[in-house]
């Protein structure tokens, strides 16, 4: 294999490994991602679980970007329950993590 092309499959598992695709929705912009010491005066509406992939042929994907990928769909799904606020319960294990659903703005 020349260098050349090398290089460049390198460079594109860098790219891949670093990329976040889910995007959030119009209604998910209004949510937002809080501590579980900034929800004392909210109200619990539910609970959910989102997942997303930790990896892309083989390559891990940054950390960084799996927590922000795992946030945003907590965010989309945060909606579905009437959420305004969501608290993130441990952390992200195999690109799975549990998110609390609380109404913060009556």
């Amino acid at each position: 294999m020349n260098r050349i092309r090398l290089f460049s499959i390198i460079l594109m598992a860098l790219y891949v490994t670093a990329c976040t695709w889910v995007g959030v929705s119009e209604q998910g912009e209004k949510v937002r991602v809080l501590s579980s010491a900034d929800v004392a005066s909210c109200k619990r509406v539910g609970k959910t679980t989102v997942r997303t992939t930790t990896g892309l042929a083989g390559l891990d994907r940054y950390e960084d970007k799996v927590e922000a990928e795992l946030n945003t769909l907590a965010r989309n799904s945060a909606v579905d329950v009437g959420g305004d606020t969501v608290v993130p319960v441990g952390t992200p294990e195999e690109g799975r993590q549990v998110f609390e659903v609380y109404r913060c703005i009556p």
